[in-house]
């Protein structure tokens, strides 16, 4: 894709080269264009640095009762330096809100406020985005993108694609809209994923990724512009369909979903840990694990500090197992609160305690579930990876997962110093 801008910086440096030899420097300096002029083609400079982001999801306000205010009472809230929310939908070639209810309509009560002030029938914004407001109000150094996509919602970006620019400027528009302004800090794009298939697929080419960061960094010029991308390191695998290295130049970083590699879905089992972080013997698939993609992804030379490794706050399990140990049989997906074969560590870490750990993620098999899901030792020795690894810090999926006092964010907070 070429930039409005290339063929002006041409024109201009044309001009100079003619008067170089009659202007002194310090009036050609006041001639040569300025940074902004080359926005929209200038790829991002690595921002990450102790990054610590979670997602707040959309739906958390319903059955979960998980509102911003949450994020501040369990002292999360100070400990992230980022909350992406998700998630917005791709439809129709463009961004759009995914439950306005949730996001800017639900009324608020004093108790249940961020400030202790209830919302009024009247006011013009309510939902979540208001709530947020006053979190950034009550934390101001927290910033927060908005996430489109996600696995229900990805099925629209091949379309949206067709038409980068648009695309991007639809999103630009509803990212900050002067409804919620000065809300959000930039945007999140969740494409699972671009030439390959999650619940969808997608046939878009490999082209696709670096043409969409590109139109997105064009558009969106400073504001943060990131990517929630596959962990899949296997060969010819989902990293290897789509050129994340050639887009990684225009984003600021990318959250790299290095969990759910295993689970129910395979009801017969094996047993294996939903977010290893190194391989192990026995294994069910060798190059499904958190460091296979990060070695695979700085491989293609992108570089570390854009790289953030992914942190489950909930656990994956199988019913009718006998083994203690991974590798064993099933009959089925376990029991969760809210879906079978998945539940939240406040939940599991009373009902169903850690057993055993294996490739530096914890187990526990109790009656006849077994479970897999981090622990606050664990992600400890998750971020001292990251650390080692010179990754840009780490993220979080989901933030209602955790306790009422943010015990797994503590670990976070406390692993990446």
């Amino acid at each position: 894709m070429r930039s409005p801008h290339v063929r002006t910086r041409t024109r201009v440096i044309g001009v100079l080269l003619t008067l170089a030899l009659a202007i002194p420097l310090t009036v050609l300096a006041t001639l040569a264009p300025s940074s902004s002029a080359g926005a929209a083609t200038t790829p991002a400079g690595p921002k990450a640095a102790g990054v610590k982001l979670g997602y707040f999801t959309e739906w958390g306000v319903y059955d979960r009762n998980y509102h911003a205010k949450n994020l501040d009472t369990s002292g999360t809230a100070q400990k992230l330096t980022h909350i992406n929310y998700a998630f917005g939908n791709v439809q129709g070639g463009r961004c759009t809100i995914g439950d306005s209810f949730a996001a800017i309509e639900k009324s608020y009560t004093a108790d249940q406020s961020v400030d202790g002030v209830a919302d009024t029938w009247d006011q013009p914004l309510r939902g979540n985005f208001n709530q947020l407001l006053k979190l950034k109000k009550k934390h101001p150094n927290l910033k927060i993108l908005w996430s489109f996509g996600g696995w229900t919602w990805s099925g629209g970006f091949g379309q949206a694609m067709q038409n980068p620019e648009a695309f991007a400027q639809s999103c630009y528009d509803l990212v900050n809209d002067s409804r919620w302004q000065g809300l959000f800090d930039g945007i999140d794009l969740d494409w699972e994923y671009p030439n390959a298939c999650g619940l969808s697929c997608d046939s878009s080419g490999p082209a696709v990724m670096k043409d969409m960061m590109q139109a997105f960094r064009a558009k969106f010029g400073d504001q943060l512009v990131t990517a929630a991308i596959t962990a899949d390191a296997s060969d010819g695998g989902k990293i290897d369909k789509a050129d994340y290295a050639g887009a990684a130049q225009y984003a600021d970083w990318y959250n790299v979903m290095t969990y759910d590699f295993f689970g129910a879905w395979d009801a017969q089992g094996p047993t294996a840990p939903h977010s290893p972080l190194t391989s192990y013997d026995g294994i069910p698939i060798a190059a499904f694990n958190s460091d296979s993609a990060i070695q695979k992804l700085k491989g293609l030379g992108i570089p570390a500090n854009k790289l953030l490794l992914g942190v489950g706050f909930y656990g994956r399990g199988w019913t009718g197992v006998t083994q203690a140990e991974p590798g064993g049989t099933a009959t089925g997906p376990a029991p969760g609160k809210y879906e079978q074969g998945i539940d939240d560590y406040k939940e599991l870490k009373g009902k169903c305690p850690a057993t055993g750990t294996v490739a530096g993620t914890a187990y526990a098999h109790c009656g006849n579930q077994w479970w897999s899901y981090d622990t606050p030792q664990t992600i400890g020795g998750k971020m001292s990876y990251a650390k080692q690894q010179g990754l840009g810090g780490a993220f979080i999926w989901e933030l209602s997962g955790d306790t009422a006092d943010g015990e797994l964010m503590t670990a976070v907070n406390n692993g990446l110093g």
